[in-house]
């Protein structure tokens, strides 16, 4: 239940993320706006650790160095993001990033890539994002 609530406190965070930052790119444009929100994310996430403190310093260096560039994707998300909302709208670029992480979600664990355990997809899952994809390309209509 708690992962839930995360999920769905994150997918609401990135949706306002994403309208704010297409708002900030309007004014400044949409590298600008990419670097301030790398960098309030930074700050933010900088004051948490301060007050959390949950994690080990000391077994840093045993990530392997394609994890510690993980960070340097949200540039491109932001950017993709910004360009996506000014284009279509905020339903359908989110309903498009919503697709394009399933589909991603579903070949990681089906292969088991990057440490995952593998699951095996059935119909269902299959069924399901085919509804995900008729439902954007019925909202675009």
């Amino acid at each position: 239940m708690k992962g839930s609530i995360f999920a769905f406190l994150g997918g609401a965070f990135i949706t306002l993320q994403g309208v704010a930052n297409s708002r900030i790119s309007q004014d400044i444009g949409a590298w600008q706006a990419a670097t301030i929100t790398q960098l309030t994310g930074f700050i933010m996430a900088f004051i948490i650790l301060l007050f959390v403190r949950d994690g080990r310093w000391s077994a840093f260096n045993q990530v392997k160095p394609l994890y510690l560039a993980g960070g340097s994707f949200a540039a491109i998300i932001i950017f993709s993001n910004v360009t996506a909302i000014q284009q279509i709208g905020v339903t359908l670029s989110i309903s498009a990033m919503l697709i394009a992480q399933l589909c991603l979600a579903f070949i990681i664990d089906s292969k088991g890539w990057f440490g995952v355990m593998k699951q095996k997809m059935r119909l269902p899952q299959f069924i399901g994002i085919g509804l995900m994809i008729a439902g954007v390309v019925i909202l675009r209509l």
